[in-house]
């Protein structure tokens, strides 16, 4: 099995509804991401995939969590914006951007330094 990881970010303000303690205020992170995609084969370049389609892909869903008030958009409407539920949304949404023959192996999604939340399934 073959694997390649891609970092990306993005700014994004939040509260966690029902939380009691600092984080049901309005709040704001730079979060990262870690994108991990496998492959049990390597195409006829000897890659999973090309890093430029899958930061592309990355791009393309993050586009819409970056300066936004996380807890507005549709997705978060019923479900807290959590690190934990961000990472599998992004899992969920960059997984249906992959070409033929390769899968997400996980989602890592860091809130601050020391603390992430991953997804996989």
């Amino acid at each position: 099995m073959f694997e390649l990881s891609i970092h990306r970010d993005f700014a994004a303000a939040h509260n966690l509804r029902g939380y009691a303690g600092n984080c049901e205020r309005l709040h704001g992170h730079n979060w990262k991401v870690e994108i991990v995609i496998r492959s049990e084969a390597l195409d006829s370049l000897g890659m999973v995939m090309d890093f430029r389609e899958a930061k592309k892909a990355a791009d393309a869903v993050l586009e819409e969590f970056d300066h936004h008030y996380l807890n507005e958009l549709a997705r978060f409407q019923k479900r807290n914006p959590t690190t934990e539920n961000i990472a599998s949304v992004i899992f969920s949404e960059v997984a249906q951007k992959l070409p033929r023959g390769v899968s997400l192996a996980k989602v890592t999604v860091w809130e601050s330094e020391g603390c992430s939340a991953t997804y996989s399934e």
